[in-house]
């Protein structure tokens, strides 16, 4: 028996999906009420997956939205194009469900490309049958790609994806990385008693092969809606484990609004003492003052993040807009109401009542999304309906 996609709810008073209007004057732009002003577009392609990962589906799998509700490629061009032409959107990642599933992928990626020559365009997925796909991608126009990638262990990788497709998800890193989809990014998201311990060999082969690996604390995204505060392992916890090996020290670039947090990453030596021991005691603010590390623990081997979503929120410095396969504008990935712009466009609409809505959609973002609380159960925060293969992560 299958599960119902659960659906998150129109925002009370303003109709079915439509937004409150901006008050008149406000400033161009996806802006919201708090000053921040969304750059970075996250564009699901399709809810459909080719992995039942168990902190995202149940083993079951979903229902999935009819063909004709989900974007086709030319309203995505559209929807695009109104974003980067009209919105200031400067960055667009392509997301899912599972995005090589679409058979037009690459034609979506070219046509995004004609028009917009110097737009980024990266991608996420889980890598199943990308071998087949890295070299037309990066020929189509794609710029770089992240790939999930929770163990190397097959019995672990299986365990967590319920699917024995290991081999093939390295097979596409590969190829990505052979294809010029560089920086290949790897998201590893750590679960409690399964695949924790594995955390400082999975750095080391992502260092040795040049791969930017970030870990990313498990988020109440599950369709099963089983995730618990307590079961989650923490940015902390992920910094401890990695200290063992490693000295993390905070990486010099600016954040500039992205989720990861970065380190740079020596060898640790025996007996030695860098920042995480400092950051360990004090917390991840105060970190930046902790001065270099000592010569003992040798040169930086690469860079590694971390996704605190829950614990170390980033909020007040989001700059994402999502934009579900059916259309659906979501001002937050943990939002609980959401807007359309798909049946607007299909109604005839022009690109100026487009970018309209999607102003009024992203100005009612709201101010965090409440799960930055010690106790377990915050009363401002309530689990969305959506799991994330049904919004785009």
């Amino acid at each position: 028996m299958s599960v119902q996609l659960g659906m998150p709810q129109p925002r009370e008073g303003s109709g079915a999906g439509v937004p409150p209007a901006r008050p008149a004057g406000a400033a161009p732009g996806l802006l919201d009420r708090y000053g921040r002003r969304a750059t970075d577009m996250r564009l699901s392609l399709t809810d459909k997956c080719n992995l039942r990962c168990t902190y995202c589906m149940p083993a079951e799998g979903l229902e999935w939205l009819a063909k004709q509700a989900v974007m086709s490629a030319e309203e995505i061009v559209r929807i695009v194009g109104i974003g980067v032409d009209s919105l200031g959107v400067r960055e667009l990642r392509l997301t899912g469900g599972e995005p090589l599933v679409r058979a037009d992928l690459v034609d979506i990626i070219s046509a995004l490309r004609s028009n917009h020559p110097d737009l980024p365009i990266s991608m996420t997925t889980n890598g199943v049958g990308l071998d087949k796909k890295a070299a037309a991608l990066k020929a189509a126009g794609l710029t770089r790609i992240n790939v999930s990638l929770d163990s190397l262990h097959e019995e672990t990788f299986t365990q967590l994806t319920r699917r024995p497709f290991l081999d093939r998800v390295l097979a596409g890193v590969d190829a990505a990385w052979a294809a010029g989809l560089g920086p290949v990014k790897l998201n590893a998201v750590l679960m409690r008693g399964i695949n924790d311990a594995e955390s400082p060999s999975l750095l080391a082969w992502a260092l040795d092969r040049g791969y930017e690996l970030r870990f990313i604390e498990q988020m109440p995204l599950d369709a099963d809606h089983g995730w618990t505060r307590r079961n989650m392992i923490t940015a902390a916890e992920i910094r401890e484990l990695l200290s063992r090996d490693y000295v993390l020290s905070p990486d010099p670039r600016a954040r500039d609004g992205a989720p990861a947090e970065r380190f740079e990453v020596r060898r640790r030596v025996a007996g030695s003492v860098g920042p995480y021991e400092q950051v360990a005691a004090v917390g991840p603010t105060e970190q930046a003052a902790a001065g270099p590390v000592s010569e003992a623990e040798g040169p930086v081997l690469g860079t590694v993040g971390i996704i605190a979503s829950v614990t170390e929120p980033f909020c007040a410095d989001c700059r994402r807009t999502r934009i579900t396969a059916e259309g659906k504008i979501m001002s937050c990935l943990f939002s609980r109401e959401e807007f359309d712009l798909l049946g607007l466009l299909r109604d005839g609409a022009s690109d100026e009542a487009l970018a309209e809505r999607w102003q009024d959609a992203m100005w009612v973002k709201p101010k965090a999304h409440g799960m930055d609380h010690t106790g377990l159960g915050a009363a401002d925060f309530v689990q969305p309906d959506r799991s994330m293969s049904a919004i785009g992560g």
